[in-house]
């Protein structure tokens, strides 16, 4: 099927309860962006897409106005996309270029970004996108308090989209917007209440689509500059390191750094100097899943120092640091 990439790549939707995840879908499924998209959601009801309905192709999927395919989970997800990978291989589907999931408000992430990489048949069909995650300007701080799955699907985000903006106080937004940079300094910010958005900026950039863009890099990477990483608790750093890095040395430490402390590295993600190629390698990991690296097209800039940017739950900056010094011969 020439109209149907490689690997399709799978963005997730996900934010805590209450935190605006169906404004937000309702608005992507009116984009005419998506026409090559498939979106699979817990139960059409939730969105009310009545209003929407082109043609229902059976009594899990329905076609929109935009040529968006949806439909409902029913089961266990990994057999929900293989179904949708086989209907689109027949014919029976259109040929959708890109998959987007909304997970349920109390859902942990890294159960359903594991899915892809699990399940033997999807992995050789599909790949990773993006990581979009609601939150609620209201509510938003003392669910990161209360709840730690709320902290969590902000902080493996890709894109944080921030809702009800509209009714929450100026102080209020910023300081939350404060607390999301500690999390995810690197994750760029949407306000949903304000102003028009592209689907296509949300779902589209990904890191594997970044890696024919040097700019593109800049972006996911450089920018990361983070704060120095002490204290308990979810935080962000960033490491850099000079010259070339034996990459067989850095994955070893990497799986070795995962294996003991996968729940609490919960991403980290960098570009790297590796010995023997004249472009960057990007690194991208959730707790203990790493996805393959994507060798990029070409660096950013004139600094080719490696750039890794964690986002843990309790680690020190200082002993990961001194770990991966200390594996590379460099202490």
């Amino acid at each position: 099927m020439a109209d149907v990439p490689a690997f399709t790549p799978v963005n997730l939707i996900t934010g805590f309860l209450g935190s605006g995840k169906t404004t937000l879908l309702r608005r992507l499924l009116d984009d005419a962006a998506l026409v090559d998209t498939a979106v699979l959601i817990n139960e059409f009801g939730e969105i009310g897409l009545d209003h929407h309905l082109l043609g229902r192709i059976d009594e899990t999927m329905v076609l929109l106005p935009s040529g968006c395919l949806c439909c409902t989970i029913r089961g266990e997800l990994s057999a929900a996309i293989r179904d949708l990978h086989e209907r689109r291989e027949r014919g029976e589907v259109p040929p959708f270029r890109r998959l987007a999931i909304e997970s349920t408000g109390l859902a942990d992430p890294f159960p359903i970004l594991s899915t892809v990489q699990a399940d033997p048949v999807l992995r050789h069909h599909f790949r990773w996108g993006n990581v979009v995650t609601t939150v609620d300007a209201v509510n938003g701080r003392a669910q990161f308090e209360r709840r730690r799955e709320s902290t969590k699907q902000a902080a493996v985000a890709d894109r944080l989209v921030l809702t009800k903006t509209d009714l929450a106080d100026a102080a209020e937004i910023e300081a939350l917007i404060e607390c999301l940079r500690r999390l995810n300094p690197s994750a760029p910010l949407v306000r949903l209440a304000e102003g028009p958005f592209s689907a296509d900026s949300l779902l589209a950039h990904d890191l594997f689509a970044a890696a024919t863009r040097a700019d593109a890099a800049r972006h996911l990477f450089v920018d990361a500059e983070t704060n120095d990483g002490h204290g308990a608790g979810v935080h962000a750093f960033a490491l850099s390191l000079d010259g070339v890095v034996d990459w067989t040395g850095f994955g070893l430490w990497l799986t070795m750094l995962l294996n003991r402390h996968g729940e609490k590295v919960l991403r980290v993600k960098g570009m790297l100097n590796v010995a023997g190629s004249d472009a960057p390698v990007a690194v991208h990991g959730v707790q203990h899943l790493v996805h393959p690296p994507v060798h990029m097209m070409g660096w950013p800039d004139d600094d080719r120092r490696s750039r890794l940017v964690f986002i843990v739950d309790g680690l020190e900056k200082e002993a990961v640091d001194r770990s991966l010094r200390a594996f590379l011969g460099r202490a």
